[in-house]
């Protein structure tokens, strides 16, 4: 929903354009996969696309599911970890979504041999398709961190990202709670990450304290066994698998997370974030506050089609 939201604001801006919209896809031996409901857990995942699909039916947004059904003079996406044979022909704008995972082995094995598919990096291997015009970006931090990367830095432009060039909005909610210890839990069990949350847990709480702790379910998390460990580990604790994560940031006075896009807008509000970055580059590769993201991507994407 994060890469869906984003893309609708950008559209916002692109109204005198015919526009048409459509959930995640890939095409060969991943495709197939898709298909048979072996992706599940990725974007590609029927629970996704039935969710993505129901925004932009709610919406009254155009679709063109596989993006197949007309001769597009652009198409803006949120990642070129997977690039379908039939988008590569056209120009393309890429949106960079949010954090970036760390770089393992597997990140410079992707980079190094071109054999091997940048989607088993994960999203650290974002931009390396070099199969897009323009690439924007949420800093001049990430900026910085992709050309190191070996992206083009002629087709990188520092925009910021729709949802997250305007934290400060989250300030004013209606959570119910204040001044409690936030944890966003990640969903790497779900992609077959090894994770010890009874030691996490553990851990948050010695981090708490005396402050109430409040756990946040990613969304792609198991919701009955990851609340029935809290329970067991942290029974103080209050659990929320629904809710806006980014107003519970805005009322808390401590987050921890892993490589979650949410400690951008811990960070962008000046919280104490615990995420394993060093609170410098955290800063660094904060979005632009610019709160006009989406305008800019919409400007970046006229300059492609009229070149």
């Amino acid at each position: 929903m994060n890469q869906t939201t984003q893309m609708h604001q950008i559209s916002g801006w692109l109204t005198d354009y015919e526009q048409y919209f459509s959930p995640f896809f890939s095409d060969g031996l991943l495709g197939s996969a898709s298909d048979f409901g072996l992706l599940e857990f990725t974007i590609m995942g029927r629970k996704r696309s039935d969710r993505t699909l129901d925004y932009l039916r709610s919406h009254n947004l155009q679709l063109d599911i596989g993006g197949a059904g007309h001769a597009y003079d652009l198409v803006v996406t949120c990642t070129d970890l997977i690039v379908p044979k039939h988008i590569r022909l056209k120009k393309i704008v890429l949106v960079q979504e949010g954090m970036t995972e760390p770089e393992t082995v597997l990140f410079h094995l992707a980079r190094n041999f071109q054999w091997i598919p940048r989607w088993i990096a994960g999203t650290s291997t974002t931009g390396l398709s070099d199969a897009y015009e323009k690439f924007c970006v949420a800093s001049e931090g990430y900026r910085e961190l992709f050309i190191r990367k070996g992206v083009n830095p002629e087709k990188i432009e520092v925009t910021s990202i729709p949802n997250f060039d305007n934290c400060e909005q989250y300030l004013k909610n209606e959570f119910p709670h204040r001044d409690y210890v936030l944890v966003c839990t990640s969903d790497n069990r779900e992609t077959f990450i090894y994770e010890n949350r009874r030691k996490n847990i553990e851990k948050y709480l010695e981090m708490a304290g005396e402050h109430q702790l409040i756990f946040k379910l990613h969304p792609n998390e198991n919701v009955e066994r990851a609340t029935k460990e809290i329970e067991r580990y942290a029974p103080e604790s209050l659990v929320f698998s629904e809710g806006k994560t980014e107003e519970m940031i805005a009322n808390s006075r401590m987050l921890i997370a892993q490589f979650s896009s949410t400690i951008f807008v811990g960070s962008a509000l000046n919280k104490i974030v615990h995420c394993g970055l060093d609170p410098d580059v955290l800063k660094a590769l904060t979005p632009v506050q610019n709160k006009m993201a989406a305008k800019k991507i919409a400007d970046v994407c006229r300059t492609v089609i009229d070149g």
